[in-house]
């Protein structure tokens, strides 16, 4: 057993900012003897030391102090501090009294640390030329509220950078808040190149935590870089796999360097450059063409101007625009045909690539396969308006089409006429008279009225607006066509309602007087047959006599052998009877 009075401290205290700090303090009295008393102090910044507590056995004083609000003791008689700050990193000392054994002090140094915050990174706004003299900057790296101050490195795509003079510079500031806790800032000054637009960049805090070092990344960050164009690429953009007249088509000029250079574009005329640069979209290395056509074809050109350090790249592409041009139409005979003859008609037209021909009537109906198209007994009525239809199989969507019309010449032919036509007198009436004929025709009539002509394709059709006379009536109206190959004429009759009307009853009358003379002589025969002024029996002969007559002078004799039920005996005009042997 120890013969003196012994104290046991730690050495070091860490806790960290904001937490409390319990120091304890052992002690050892001989015989297992009573203290009798403990002093807490704290040592000030003149190295003087300032009594916090005195502790005997009848209570505890607590002096005046900054930390009488936040000190505590525990059971053990251990020193407790809240919230702690950075200001209370000092040394404590505990001190024992235990009579005849003495006095015996120790003491612990209180360490306060704070954990840094997560650095934050911030790369330069803008962007970093390769043609930097001088290292540019790359980023910054801030470490806010650690205790003790902390250090900052830099990483480029994980391996630590380093300072290199002309090469790599490191630049530190560390600031002390009025919290006494320290803010850590780093800026990063390196060469780029090229290859750095793939590069990331992060700074790691390091600091010291109960003897062991730790560390915080900050995350990753990527640079732009500024640098010029190295590869140009210019190329053609259509719907289609080949371009043909009338497609809209895109040329795009895209190149390597960030930021995008300034494009122009140029189309070459003979032995000079056109300047398209105009018709370009601005700051996007894109031409449009619109409806191209064979005066499209040729060779264009991209120029990419690199504004940093005014070298420029150039690449031409050649377009090639596939057309149908020069489509016309040879008829044989090309003298003037008239009804009956016949016509060929040959199509042809010029194309880098090769064409197929047909031929359609003016309804889109396919006619024939090829460059001919021939055609016998023409008429005014048949279709004489064809299309040549000329199509490029290897280019889909190439084609062109001409319509060509056979005047068929004729002298006028009428073909519809409103006759006859029922009218009344004083009656306002259109009379119609169509015809066709090739030349156009002229129209007369035989009387005056107000006509109106229409034309449709070769017909030719006039309406007469007129009012009904007595000689109207009489005559009708004649329709005269006449051309330069003939006369055609055709007459209208004109029917009087009424007097059709007329006729029409006087028939009615002739029909229904005769009825009524018929039923009057069969009710005459009737009355005679029942006066008995007419005989009649069944026999096969009958004697038709006068009153004055012998009855052997005149004797008419009827034989029927089909109408033996309706045979019987004419009775004479005195009304005697035939012998029953004659019946």
């Amino acid at each position: 057993a120890a013969s003196k009075l012994e104290i046991s401290m730690p050495a070091v205290l860490e806790v960290e900012s904001g937490d409390t700090a319990r120091i304890e303090c052992n002690f050892y009295i001989p015989e297992n003897a009573s203290y009798t008393y403990i002093d807490w102090f704290y040592v000030d910044r003149s190295n003087k030391q300032v009594r916090l507590y005195h502790i005997t056995a009848s209570g505890v004083l607590e002096d005046e102090t900054d930390y009488k609000k936040r000190l505590s003791l525990g059971e053990d008689k251990a020193l407790s501090i809240s919230a702690v700050t950075v200001q209370d990193a000092r040394t404590f000392v505990c001190q024992v009294g235990a009579g005849s054994y003495g006095v015996g002090e120790n003491s612990t140094e209180l360490s306060i640390y704070k954990v840094p915050k997560t650095p934050e990174i911030e790369p330069k706004s803008g962007g970093i030329s390769v043609h930097s003299s001088d290292p540019p900057e790359i980023a910054k790296c801030v470490s806010k509220n650690s205790f003790p101050p902390p250090n900052i490195t830099w990483h480029k795509n994980g391996e630590q950078l380093h300072a290199q003079e002309n090469q790599v510079t490191i630049q530190s500031t560390l600031t002390r808040e009025s919290s006494g806790l320290y803010t850590v800032s780093s800026t990063l000054y390196a060469p780029v190149t090229r290859d750095d637009r793939h590069s990331r960049y992060h700074c790691t805090v390091h600091y010291w935590l109960r003897g062991q070092r730790h560390a915080l990344e900050s995350q990753g960050v990527k640079v732009n870089i500024f640098y010029p164009a190295e590869h140009l690429k210019l190329q053609v953009v259509s719907s289609s796999a080949l371009v043909k007249e009338g497609d809209n088509v895109t040329l795009v000029c895209e190149a390597d360097g960030n930021p995008p250079p300034v494009f122009s574009f140029f189309k070459r005329n003979l032995n000079e450059w056109q300047d398209l640069t105009s018709l370009a979209e601005p700051d996007t290395g894109v031409l449009k063409l619109h409806d191209v056509n064979k005066s499209s074809n040729g060779t264009y050109k991209c120029q990419a101007l690199d504004l940093d350090d005014m070298s420029q790249i150039e690449e031409d592409v050649d377009l090639v625009v596939n057309y149908i041009e020069g489509v016309h139409v040879k008829m044989e005979p090309s003298s003037t045909l008239r009804e009956g003859d016949s016509v060929t008609l040959s199509c042809d037209a010029y194309s880098p690539v090769g064409l197929k021909y047909q031929w359609r009537d003016e309804k889109g109906k396919k006619l024939v396969e090829g460059n001919q198209l021939f055609v016998s007994n023409l008429t005014f009525e048949t279709s004489n308006t064809f299309s040549c239809k000329v199509t490029a199989p290897s280019v889909p969507g190439l084609e062109q089409s001409k319509k060509v019309s056979v005047a068929v010449e004729g002298k006028p032919r009428i073909v519809a006429i409103s006759s006859p036509l029922y009218v009344r007198q004083d009656q306002v009436i259109n009379l119609t008279c169509k015809a066709i004929a090739f030349p156009q025709p002229t129209v007369q009539w035989s009387i005056n009225g107000t006509a109106h002509e229409y034309m449709d394709d070769q017909h030719i059709t006039s309406n007469l607006t007129v009012r009904v006379s007595h000689d109207l009536l009489q005559a009708g109206a004649m329709c005269r066509v006449s051309n330069r190959l003939g006369v055609s004429e055709k007459h209208i009759q004109l029917v009087d309602q009424k007097s059709t009307a007329e006729s029409q009853g006087v028939i009615i009358v002739a029909i229904i007087v005769a009825i009524l003379v018929v039923a009057v002589l069969g009710a005459v025969i009737y009355f005679l047959h029942k006066k008995g002024k007419i005989p009649c029996g069944r026999a096969g002969k009958q004697d038709i006599t006068k009153p004055e007559a012998r009855k052997d002078k005149i004797v008419v004799e009827v034989k029927s052998d089909k109408l033996s039920e309706e045979a019987g005996l004419l009775q004479g005009a005195n009304g005697e009877k035939r012998p029953g042997a004659d019946q």
